[in-house]
Protein backbone atom coordinates (compact mmCIF):
# COMPACT_ATOMS: atom_id res chain seq x y z
CA UNK A 1 0.00 0.00 0.00
CA UNK A 2 1.49 3.35 -0.98
CA UNK A 3 1.82 6.32 1.36
CA UNK A 4 -0.48 8.43 -0.80
CA UNK A 5 -3.03 5.66 -1.09
CA UNK A 6 -2.95 5.04 2.67
CA UNK A 7 -3.64 8.71 3.33
CA UNK A 8 -6.42 8.89 0.75
CA UNK A 9 -8.16 5.75 1.96
CA UNK A 10 -7.84 6.83 5.58
CA UNK A 11 -9.45 10.17 4.77
CA UNK A 12 -12.44 8.65 3.04
CA UNK A 13 -13.06 5.30 4.74
CA UNK A 14 -14.02 5.57 8.38
CA UNK A 15 -14.22 1.79 8.60
CA UNK A 16 -10.62 1.26 7.45
CA UNK A 17 -8.65 -1.25 9.49
CA UNK A 18 -5.63 0.93 10.17
CA UNK A 19 -3.40 -1.63 11.83
CA UNK A 20 -2.36 -3.07 8.48
CA UNK A 21 -1.66 0.44 7.22
CA UNK A 22 0.65 1.12 10.18
CA UNK A 23 2.50 -2.13 9.75
CA UNK A 24 3.03 -1.88 6.02
CA UNK A 25 3.63 1.85 6.01
CA UNK A 26 6.31 1.69 8.68
CA UNK A 27 7.82 -1.69 7.71
CA UNK A 28 7.31 -3.08 11.19
CA UNK A 29 6.31 -6.62 10.16
CA UNK A 30 9.23 -7.00 7.79
CA UNK A 31 10.01 -5.80 4.32
CA UNK A 32 6.64 -4.71 2.94
CA UNK A 33 5.56 -1.11 2.71
CA UNK A 34 5.66 1.89 0.48
CA UNK A 35 9.43 2.29 0.78
CA UNK A 36 10.06 -1.28 -0.27
CA UNK A 37 7.43 -1.09 -3.00
CA UNK A 38 9.25 1.92 -4.43
CA UNK A 39 12.57 0.12 -4.38
CA UNK A 40 13.93 2.11 -1.42
CA UNK A 41 14.77 -0.55 1.13
CA UNK A 42 16.33 0.98 4.24
CA UNK A 43 20.12 0.88 4.33
CA UNK A 44 20.31 1.39 8.06
CA UNK A 45 18.95 -0.54 11.05
CA UNK A 46 15.54 0.43 12.34
CA UNK A 47 16.86 1.11 15.84
CA UNK A 48 20.39 1.88 17.00
CA UNK A 49 20.70 2.16 20.78
CA UNK A 50 23.82 3.02 22.78
CA UNK A 51 24.30 3.36 26.52
CA UNK A 52 27.40 5.57 26.51
CA UNK A 53 29.54 2.83 28.10
CA UNK A 54 30.21 0.78 25.00
CA UNK A 55 27.03 -1.32 24.90
CA UNK A 56 25.00 -1.15 21.69
CA UNK A 57 21.83 -2.71 20.28
CA UNK A 58 20.95 -2.69 16.59
CA UNK A 59 17.67 -4.03 15.23
CA UNK A 60 16.91 -4.31 11.55
CA UNK A 61 13.35 -3.70 10.41
CA UNK A 62 12.95 -7.45 10.03
CA UNK A 63 14.23 -8.07 13.56
CA UNK A 64 11.94 -5.37 14.93
CA UNK A 65 9.05 -7.08 13.16
CA UNK A 66 9.84 -10.45 14.75
CA UNK A 67 10.40 -8.98 18.21
CA UNK A 68 7.24 -6.87 18.07
CA UNK A 69 5.18 -9.94 17.24
CA UNK A 70 6.70 -11.78 20.20
CA UNK A 71 6.07 -8.77 22.46
CA UNK A 72 2.49 -8.57 21.22
CA UNK A 73 1.99 -12.19 22.24
CA UNK A 74 3.29 -11.33 25.72
CA UNK A 75 0.72 -8.55 26.03
CA UNK A 76 -2.21 -10.57 24.73
CA UNK A 77 -1.12 -13.79 26.45
CA UNK A 78 0.43 -13.49 29.91
CA UNK A 79 -0.94 -9.97 30.42
CA UNK A 80 -4.41 -10.81 29.02
CA UNK A 81 -4.74 -7.44 27.29
CA UNK A 82 -7.66 -7.01 24.92
CA UNK A 83 -8.10 -4.51 22.11
CA UNK A 84 -9.00 -1.19 23.72
CA UNK A 85 -7.45 -1.92 27.13
CA UNK A 86 -5.16 0.76 28.50
CA UNK A 87 -1.63 0.27 29.81
CA UNK A 88 0.78 2.73 31.43
CA UNK A 89 4.37 2.61 30.12
CA UNK A 90 7.11 4.15 32.27
CA UNK A 91 10.52 3.31 30.85
CA UNK A 92 13.75 5.20 30.23
CA UNK A 93 15.45 5.43 26.84
CA UNK A 94 15.91 1.68 26.33
CA UNK A 95 15.06 -0.42 23.24
CA UNK A 96 12.04 -2.00 24.93
CA UNK A 97 10.24 1.35 24.96
CA UNK A 98 10.19 1.43 21.15
CA UNK A 99 9.44 -2.28 20.95
CA UNK A 100 6.43 -2.04 23.26
CA UNK A 101 5.03 0.93 21.36
CA UNK A 102 4.83 -1.26 18.26
CA UNK A 103 3.53 -4.27 20.20
CA UNK A 104 0.68 -2.20 21.66
CA UNK A 105 -0.37 -1.12 18.19
CA UNK A 106 -0.40 -4.73 17.07
CA UNK A 107 -2.70 -5.75 19.90
CA UNK A 108 -4.88 -2.63 19.79
CA UNK A 109 -3.79 -1.74 23.32
CA UNK A 110 -4.08 1.95 24.18
CA UNK A 111 -0.63 3.04 25.31
CA UNK A 112 -0.16 5.72 27.99
CA UNK A 113 3.49 6.79 28.08
CA UNK A 114 4.90 8.67 31.03
CA UNK A 115 8.25 9.93 32.26
CA UNK A 116 10.17 8.09 34.95
CA UNK A 117 10.30 11.34 36.89
CA UNK A 118 6.72 10.68 38.03
CA UNK A 119 6.26 10.37 41.76
CA UNK A 120 4.10 7.74 43.45
CA UNK A 121 1.34 10.37 43.71
CA UNK A 122 1.62 11.07 39.97
CA UNK A 123 1.47 7.37 39.15
CA UNK A 124 -1.57 6.89 41.38
CA UNK A 125 -3.39 9.75 39.67
CA UNK A 126 -2.66 8.35 36.20
CA UNK A 127 -3.63 4.80 37.07
CA UNK A 128 -6.88 5.88 38.70
CA UNK A 129 -7.78 8.46 36.07
CA UNK A 130 -7.05 6.20 33.09
CA UNK A 131 -8.32 2.96 34.67
CA UNK A 132 -5.27 1.29 33.13
CA UNK A 133 -5.34 -2.48 33.25
CA UNK A 134 -1.58 -2.77 33.57
CA UNK A 135 1.69 -0.96 34.06
CA UNK A 136 5.04 -1.64 32.40
CA UNK A 137 8.19 -0.27 34.02
CA UNK A 138 11.57 -1.19 35.51
CA UNK A 139 13.15 -1.52 38.95
CA UNK A 140 13.64 2.22 39.38
CA UNK A 141 9.87 2.84 39.47
CA UNK A 142 8.60 -0.52 40.74
CA UNK A 143 8.62 0.41 44.43
CA UNK A 144 6.58 3.58 43.76
CA UNK A 145 4.02 1.47 41.89
CA UNK A 146 3.83 -1.03 44.74
CA UNK A 147 3.16 1.76 47.22
CA UNK A 148 -0.05 2.81 45.43
CA UNK A 149 -1.33 -0.33 43.69
CA UNK A 150 -3.77 -1.17 46.50
CA UNK A 151 -5.74 1.96 45.55
CA UNK A 152 -5.88 1.06 41.85
CA UNK A 153 -8.79 -1.34 41.42
CA UNK A 154 -8.42 -1.59 37.63
CA UNK A 155 -4.76 -2.68 37.79
CA UNK A 156 -4.55 -6.36 36.87
CA UNK A 157 -0.87 -6.89 36.07
CA UNK A 158 2.58 -5.39 36.54
CA UNK A 159 5.23 -6.12 33.88
CA UNK A 160 8.88 -5.58 34.78
CA UNK A 161 11.43 -4.74 32.09
CA UNK A 162 14.60 -5.37 34.10
CA UNK A 163 17.08 -8.13 34.72
CA UNK A 164 16.13 -10.55 37.45
CA UNK A 165 12.77 -11.05 39.12
CA UNK A 166 10.57 -9.18 41.57
CA UNK A 167 7.75 -10.64 43.61
CA UNK A 168 4.33 -9.87 42.20
CA UNK A 169 5.70 -8.81 38.80
CA UNK A 170 5.78 -10.57 35.44
CA UNK A 171 9.20 -10.72 33.79
CA UNK A 172 9.11 -9.23 30.31
CA UNK A 173 12.48 -10.68 29.32
CA UNK A 174 11.49 -14.23 30.30
CA UNK A 175 8.10 -13.98 28.62
CA UNK A 176 9.57 -12.45 25.45
CA UNK A 177 12.17 -15.18 25.16
CA UNK A 178 9.52 -17.92 25.20
CA UNK A 179 6.82 -16.13 23.18
CA UNK A 180 5.96 -17.32 19.65
CA UNK A 181 7.03 -15.07 16.76
CA UNK A 182 3.79 -15.22 14.79
CA UNK A 183 0.97 -12.81 15.64
CA UNK A 184 -2.20 -11.61 13.95
CA UNK A 185 -2.73 -7.87 14.34
CA UNK A 186 -5.91 -6.75 16.04
CA UNK A 187 -8.49 -5.17 13.76
CA UNK A 188 -8.52 -1.48 14.61
CA UNK A 189 -10.29 1.28 12.72
CA UNK A 190 -8.93 4.68 11.81
CA UNK A 191 -10.53 6.53 14.72
CA UNK A 192 -9.97 3.90 17.38
CA UNK A 193 -7.79 5.19 20.24
CA UNK A 194 -4.11 4.33 19.93
CA UNK A 195 -2.40 6.40 22.63
CA UNK A 196 -3.23 8.72 25.50
CA UNK A 197 -0.85 11.41 26.72
CA UNK A 198 -1.30 13.19 30.01
CA UNK A 199 -0.67 16.85 29.22
CA UNK A 200 1.52 18.55 31.76
CA UNK A 201 -0.34 21.84 31.36
CA UNK A 202 0.18 25.09 33.24
CA UNK A 203 -3.02 24.96 35.29
CA UNK A 204 -5.03 22.22 36.91
CA UNK A 205 -4.51 18.46 36.89
CA UNK A 206 -3.15 16.85 33.72
CA UNK A 207 -5.69 16.02 31.02
CA UNK A 208 -5.81 12.77 29.06
CA UNK A 209 -5.20 13.64 25.41
CA UNK A 210 -6.36 10.82 23.17
CA UNK A 211 -4.93 10.12 19.71
CA UNK A 212 -6.29 7.68 17.15
CA UNK A 213 -4.46 5.31 14.85
CA UNK A 214 -4.98 7.82 12.08
CA UNK A 215 -3.95 11.05 13.80
CA UNK A 216 -0.49 9.80 14.71
CA UNK A 217 0.11 6.81 12.45
CA UNK A 218 -0.53 8.67 9.22
CA UNK A 219 -0.28 12.29 10.32
CA UNK A 220 3.36 12.17 11.36
CA UNK A 221 4.55 10.92 7.98
CA UNK A 222 4.34 14.56 6.86
CA UNK A 223 6.82 15.51 9.58
CA UNK A 224 9.19 12.76 8.55
CA UNK A 225 9.23 13.59 4.87
CA UNK A 226 8.96 17.37 4.78
CA UNK A 227 10.11 18.78 8.13
CA UNK A 228 12.74 16.24 9.17
CA UNK A 229 13.62 15.65 5.51
CA UNK A 230 14.37 12.00 6.26
CA UNK A 231 15.34 9.29 3.80
CA UNK A 232 16.21 5.62 4.24
CA UNK A 233 19.89 6.63 4.41
CA UNK A 234 19.47 8.84 7.46
CA UNK A 235 20.24 8.23 11.12
CA UNK A 236 17.88 10.35 13.18
CA UNK A 237 18.36 11.33 16.81
CA UNK A 238 15.49 12.86 18.78
CA UNK A 239 16.62 13.63 22.35
CA UNK A 240 13.08 13.81 23.75
CA UNK A 241 12.27 12.08 27.02
CA UNK A 242 10.13 8.96 26.51
CA UNK A 243 7.35 10.52 28.57
CA UNK A 244 6.80 13.29 26.04
CA UNK A 245 4.56 13.08 23.00
CA UNK A 246 7.52 14.15 20.84
CA UNK A 247 9.20 10.81 21.55
CA UNK A 248 6.42 9.10 19.59
CA UNK A 249 7.02 11.51 16.73
CA UNK A 250 10.37 9.80 16.16
CA UNK A 251 8.68 6.43 15.72
CA UNK A 252 6.24 7.37 12.98
CA UNK A 253 8.23 10.16 11.36
CA UNK A 254 11.41 8.10 11.06
CA UNK A 255 10.19 4.61 10.32
CA UNK A 256 7.66 5.73 7.74
CA UNK A 257 10.66 6.98 5.75
CA UNK A 258 12.79 3.91 6.44
CA UNK A 259 15.21 5.97 8.54
CA UNK A 260 17.14 4.68 11.54
CA UNK A 261 16.11 5.86 15.01
CA UNK A 262 19.21 6.54 17.10
CA UNK A 263 18.82 6.42 20.88
CA UNK A 264 21.24 7.31 23.67
CA UNK A 265 20.29 5.93 27.08
CA UNK A 266 21.31 9.24 28.75
CA UNK A 267 19.28 9.44 32.01
CA UNK A 268 19.43 13.24 31.85
CA UNK A 269 20.35 15.64 29.08
CA UNK A 270 24.11 15.93 29.13
CA UNK A 271 25.88 18.31 26.71
CA UNK A 272 29.17 16.35 26.86
CA UNK A 273 27.35 13.08 26.11
CA UNK A 274 25.42 14.67 23.25
CA UNK A 275 28.58 16.17 21.76
CA UNK A 276 30.45 12.90 22.07
CA UNK A 277 27.65 10.99 20.33
CA UNK A 278 27.24 13.55 17.55
CA UNK A 279 30.98 13.35 16.91
CA UNK A 280 31.33 9.58 17.24
CA UNK A 281 28.26 8.30 15.41
CA UNK A 282 27.18 9.17 11.83
CA UNK A 283 24.00 10.97 12.91
CA UNK A 284 22.61 13.00 10.03
CA UNK A 285 19.39 14.50 11.43
CA UNK A 286 19.17 15.96 14.92
CA UNK A 287 16.06 17.09 16.82
CA UNK A 288 16.25 18.76 20.21
CA UNK A 289 14.93 21.61 22.30
CA UNK A 290 16.34 25.16 21.99
CA UNK A 291 18.14 24.73 25.31
CA UNK A 292 20.27 21.99 23.75
CA UNK A 293 21.26 24.19 20.83
CA UNK A 294 22.26 26.97 23.19
CA UNK A 295 24.54 24.54 25.00
CA UNK A 296 26.05 23.04 21.85
CA UNK A 297 26.36 26.13 19.74
CA UNK A 298 30.16 26.35 19.63
CA UNK A 299 31.07 22.84 18.48
CA UNK A 300 31.69 21.40 15.02
CA UNK A 301 29.44 18.47 14.11
CA UNK A 302 30.59 17.12 10.75
CA UNK A 303 28.01 14.35 10.15
CA UNK A 304 24.90 16.49 10.53
CA UNK A 305 23.01 17.62 7.45
CA UNK A 306 19.65 18.68 8.93
CA UNK A 307 18.66 20.16 12.31
CA UNK A 308 15.20 20.78 13.76
CA UNK A 309 13.87 22.26 16.97
CA UNK A 310 10.56 21.80 18.77
CA UNK A 311 8.97 22.10 22.18
CA UNK A 312 9.47 25.83 22.70
CA UNK A 313 10.44 28.82 20.54
CA UNK A 314 14.11 29.33 19.77
CA UNK A 315 15.54 32.82 19.74
CA UNK A 316 17.10 34.11 16.48
CA UNK A 317 20.52 34.73 18.02
CA UNK A 318 20.97 31.03 18.77
CA UNK A 319 19.92 30.17 15.23
CA UNK A 320 22.45 32.63 13.84
CA UNK A 321 25.26 31.27 16.02
CA UNK A 322 24.39 27.70 15.09
CA UNK A 323 24.45 28.57 11.39
CA UNK A 324 27.79 30.35 11.76
CA UNK A 325 29.42 27.39 13.52
CA UNK A 326 27.88 24.45 11.64
CA UNK A 327 26.68 25.94 8.36
CA UNK A 328 23.24 24.46 9.06
CA UNK A 329 19.89 26.11 9.63
CA UNK A 330 17.65 25.09 12.52
CA UNK A 331 14.21 24.25 11.16
CA UNK A 332 11.85 25.40 13.87
CA UNK A 333 8.34 24.02 14.26
CA UNK A 334 5.20 24.27 16.34
CA UNK A 335 2.91 21.55 17.63
CA UNK A 336 1.08 20.39 20.72
CA UNK A 337 0.28 17.18 22.55
CA UNK A 338 -3.16 17.51 20.93
CA UNK A 339 -1.75 17.73 17.41
CA UNK A 340 1.00 16.55 15.18
CA UNK A 341 3.17 19.19 13.47
CA UNK A 342 0.98 22.30 13.07
CA UNK A 343 3.52 24.64 11.49
CA UNK A 344 7.08 24.07 10.39
CA UNK A 345 10.00 25.32 8.40
CA UNK A 346 9.93 22.62 5.75
CA UNK A 347 12.66 21.69 3.30
CA UNK A 348 12.92 24.13 0.41
CA UNK A 349 11.38 26.99 2.40
CA UNK A 350 13.12 30.24 3.17
CA UNK A 351 13.71 30.31 6.92
CA UNK A 352 12.76 33.45 8.78
CA UNK A 353 14.61 33.35 12.12
CA UNK A 354 12.12 33.32 14.97
CA UNK A 355 9.20 32.14 12.84
CA UNK A 356 7.64 28.73 13.37
CA UNK A 357 7.09 28.45 9.64
CA UNK A 358 3.99 27.71 7.60
CA UNK A 359 1.05 25.33 8.18
CA UNK A 360 1.64 21.63 7.80
CA UNK A 361 -0.36 19.77 5.12
CA UNK A 362 -3.64 18.63 6.63
CA UNK A 363 -4.14 21.75 8.75
CA UNK A 364 -5.88 25.02 7.89
CA UNK A 365 -4.25 27.35 10.43
CA UNK A 366 -5.56 30.86 11.13
CA UNK A 367 -5.17 33.66 13.63
CA UNK A 368 -8.55 34.44 15.21
CA UNK A 369 -10.02 36.86 17.75
CA UNK A 370 -12.06 36.12 20.87
CA UNK A 371 -15.22 35.72 18.74
CA UNK A 372 -13.71 33.25 16.29
CA UNK A 373 -13.23 35.79 13.50
CA UNK A 374 -10.18 35.42 11.24
CA UNK A 375 -7.69 38.25 11.71
CA UNK A 376 -5.65 39.81 8.89
CA UNK A 377 -1.86 39.48 8.53
CA UNK A 378 0.09 41.36 11.17
CA UNK A 379 -2.72 41.25 13.72
CA UNK A 380 -2.10 39.31 16.91
CA UNK A 381 -4.66 36.75 18.07
CA UNK A 382 -5.03 33.09 18.99
CA UNK A 383 -3.49 30.36 16.86
CA UNK A 384 -6.35 28.15 15.69
CA UNK A 385 -7.02 25.20 13.37
CA UNK A 386 -10.21 25.00 11.32
CA UNK A 387 -12.34 22.01 12.37
CA UNK A 388 -15.64 22.81 10.65
CA UNK A 389 -17.18 21.60 8.46
CA UNK A 390 -14.53 18.85 8.51
CA UNK A 391 -12.31 18.04 11.49
CA UNK A 392 -8.70 17.35 10.44
CA UNK A 393 -7.62 13.74 10.66
CA UNK A 394 -4.42 14.67 12.43
CA UNK A 395 -6.00 16.21 15.52
CA UNK A 396 -6.52 14.54 18.88
CA UNK A 397 -9.84 12.75 19.29
CA UNK A 398 -10.82 14.18 22.67
CA UNK A 399 -9.81 14.71 26.27
CA UNK A 400 -10.69 11.25 27.50
CA UNK A 401 -13.76 11.12 29.75
CA UNK A 402 -13.96 14.92 29.79
CA UNK A 403 -16.48 16.18 27.20
CA UNK A 404 -16.64 19.67 28.74
CA UNK A 405 -12.92 20.34 28.33
CA UNK A 406 -13.04 18.86 24.85
CA UNK A 407 -15.92 21.14 23.91
CA UNK A 408 -14.08 24.16 25.35
CA UNK A 409 -11.31 23.78 22.78
CA UNK A 410 -13.66 24.78 19.95
CA UNK A 411 -14.56 28.40 19.20
CA UNK A 412 -16.83 28.85 16.22
CA UNK A 413 -15.29 26.88 13.36
CA UNK A 414 -11.92 26.49 15.03
CA UNK A 415 -9.94 24.43 17.50
CA UNK A 416 -8.12 26.99 19.65
CA UNK A 417 -4.62 26.06 20.74
CA UNK A 418 -4.45 28.41 23.72
CA UNK A 419 -1.39 30.03 22.17
CA UNK A 420 -1.17 33.52 20.73
CA UNK A 421 0.63 34.48 17.56
CA UNK A 422 0.38 36.34 14.30
CA UNK A 423 0.79 35.66 10.59
CA UNK A 424 2.85 37.93 8.36
CA UNK A 425 2.09 38.97 4.77
CA UNK A 426 4.02 35.96 3.44
CA UNK A 427 2.04 33.38 5.40
CA UNK A 428 4.67 32.73 8.06
CA UNK A 429 3.41 32.26 11.63
CA UNK A 430 5.07 33.82 14.67
CA UNK A 431 4.62 32.65 18.26
CA UNK A 432 3.84 35.31 20.88
CA UNK A 433 3.03 33.26 23.99
CA UNK A 434 0.37 31.35 25.84
CA UNK A 435 -2.97 33.14 25.79
CA UNK A 436 -2.90 33.52 29.56
CA UNK A 437 0.79 34.47 29.69
CA UNK A 438 0.66 37.61 27.55
CA UNK A 439 1.33 40.76 29.57
CA UNK A 440 -0.72 43.91 28.95
CA UNK A 441 1.26 46.84 30.29
CA UNK A 442 -0.18 50.32 29.68
CA UNK A 443 -1.76 49.06 26.47
CA UNK A 444 1.38 47.29 25.26
CA UNK A 445 1.00 43.54 24.80
CA UNK A 446 4.23 41.80 25.69
CA UNK A 447 4.94 38.13 25.10
CA UNK A 448 7.12 36.59 27.83
CA UNK A 449 9.19 34.68 25.30
CA UNK A 450 10.48 37.90 23.77
CA UNK A 451 11.85 39.07 27.11
CA UNK A 452 13.15 35.62 28.05
CA UNK A 453 14.96 35.40 24.70
CA UNK A 454 16.63 38.73 25.36
CA UNK A 455 17.66 37.73 28.87
CA UNK A 456 19.14 34.38 27.84
CA UNK A 457 21.53 36.17 25.50
CA UNK A 458 23.32 37.61 28.53
CA UNK A 459 26.06 35.34 29.94
CA UNK A 460 24.81 35.86 33.49
CA UNK A 461 21.45 34.22 32.78
CA UNK A 462 21.08 30.44 33.01
CA UNK A 463 17.26 30.44 32.92
CA UNK A 464 14.47 32.95 33.21
CA UNK A 465 10.70 33.11 33.44
CA UNK A 466 8.74 36.27 32.70
CA UNK A 467 5.27 37.00 34.09
CA UNK A 468 3.02 39.95 34.78
CA UNK A 469 3.17 41.83 38.06
CA UNK A 470 0.50 44.27 39.29
CA UNK A 471 1.26 47.99 38.97
CA UNK A 472 -0.95 50.88 40.13
CA UNK A 473 -0.18 53.01 37.06
CA UNK A 474 0.36 50.58 34.18
CA UNK A 475 -1.98 47.86 35.40
CA UNK A 476 0.70 45.24 34.77
CA UNK A 477 4.44 45.37 34.34
CA UNK A 478 6.98 42.79 33.29
CA UNK A 479 8.69 40.83 36.04
CA UNK A 480 11.54 38.40 35.43
CA UNK A 481 12.52 35.52 37.68
CA UNK A 482 16.17 34.83 36.89
CA UNK A 483 18.49 31.91 37.63
CA UNK A 484 22.07 33.16 37.40
CA UNK A 485 25.00 31.19 36.01
CA UNK A 486 27.63 30.15 38.62
CA UNK A 487 30.11 32.89 37.71
CA UNK A 488 27.57 35.63 38.44
CA UNK A 489 25.87 34.38 41.60
CA UNK A 490 28.06 36.48 43.89
CA UNK A 491 27.51 39.74 41.99
CA UNK A 492 25.68 42.61 43.64
CA UNK A 493 21.93 42.03 43.01
CA UNK A 494 21.10 45.69 42.39
CA UNK A 495 23.90 46.16 39.88
CA UNK A 496 23.08 42.84 38.24
CA UNK A 497 19.43 43.81 37.83
CA UNK A 498 20.36 47.16 36.27
CA UNK A 499 22.78 45.46 33.89
CA UNK A 500 20.16 42.96 32.77
CA UNK A 501 17.50 45.64 32.37
CA UNK A 502 19.82 47.68 30.17
CA UNK A 503 20.67 44.58 28.20
CA UNK A 504 16.99 43.82 27.48
CA UNK A 505 16.38 47.42 26.41
CA UNK A 506 19.10 47.00 23.79
CA UNK A 507 18.14 43.47 22.72
CA UNK A 508 14.45 44.16 22.14
CA UNK A 509 11.94 47.00 22.20
CA UNK A 510 12.72 49.10 25.32
CA UNK A 511 9.15 48.97 26.63
CA UNK A 512 9.49 45.23 27.11
CA UNK A 513 12.25 45.36 29.68
CA UNK A 514 11.49 43.84 33.12
CA UNK A 515 10.74 46.64 35.55
CA UNK A 516 10.88 44.09 38.36
CA UNK A 517 13.35 41.26 38.79
CA UNK A 518 13.88 38.49 41.32
CA UNK A 519 16.89 36.20 41.46
CA UNK A 520 16.02 32.61 42.34
CA UNK A 521 17.89 29.31 42.63
CA UNK A 522 15.44 27.41 40.43
CA UNK A 523 12.18 27.80 38.54
CA UNK A 524 9.02 25.72 39.07
CA UNK A 525 8.55 23.27 36.21
CA UNK A 526 6.16 20.60 35.04
CA UNK A 527 7.32 16.99 34.85
CA UNK A 528 8.04 17.46 31.15
CA UNK A 529 10.34 20.38 31.91
CA UNK A 530 8.11 23.32 30.98
CA UNK A 531 8.33 26.38 33.21
CA UNK A 532 5.15 26.91 35.20
CA UNK A 533 4.68 30.62 34.59
CA UNK A 534 1.16 30.34 35.95
CA UNK A 535 2.48 29.36 39.38
CA UNK A 536 4.90 32.29 39.43
CA UNK A 537 2.23 34.72 38.23
CA UNK A 538 -0.27 33.62 40.88
CA UNK A 539 2.28 34.00 43.67
CA UNK A 540 3.23 37.42 42.35
CA UNK A 541 -0.34 38.69 42.27
CA UNK A 542 -1.09 37.32 45.74
CA UNK A 543 1.65 39.54 47.16
CA UNK A 544 -0.33 42.69 46.41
Amino acid sequence: ISWKRAWRVCETEAQLSCTCVHCQLCLWPGTEGWIASEGKKPKNPALWWVDGDGEEVKWSFEELGVLSRKAANVLSGACSLQCGDRVLLLLPRIPEWWLLNVACMRTGTVLIPGTQQLTAKDILYRLQKSKAKGIITDDSVASAVESVEADCQSLKFKLLVSEGHREGWLSFKDLLKNAPSDHQCATTKSQHPMAIYFTSGTTGAPKMTEHSHCSYGIGLTVSGRYWLNLTSSDIYWNTSDTGWAKAAWSIFSAWSQGACVFVHKMPQFSPPAVLESLSRYPITVFCSAPTAYRMLVQHQLPSLRHCVSAGEPINPEVMAKWKAWTGLDIHESYGQTETVLVCGNFKGMEIKPGSMGKPSPGYDVKIIDENGNILPPGKEGEIAIKVKPTRPLFLFTCYTDDPEKTKATVRGDFYVTGDRGLMDDNGYFWFVGRADDVINSAGYRIGPFEVESALIEHPAVAESAVVSSPDPIRGEVVKAFVVLTPNYISHDPEKMMKELQDHVKKATAPYKYPRKMEFVQELPKTISGKIRRTELRQKEWRRY
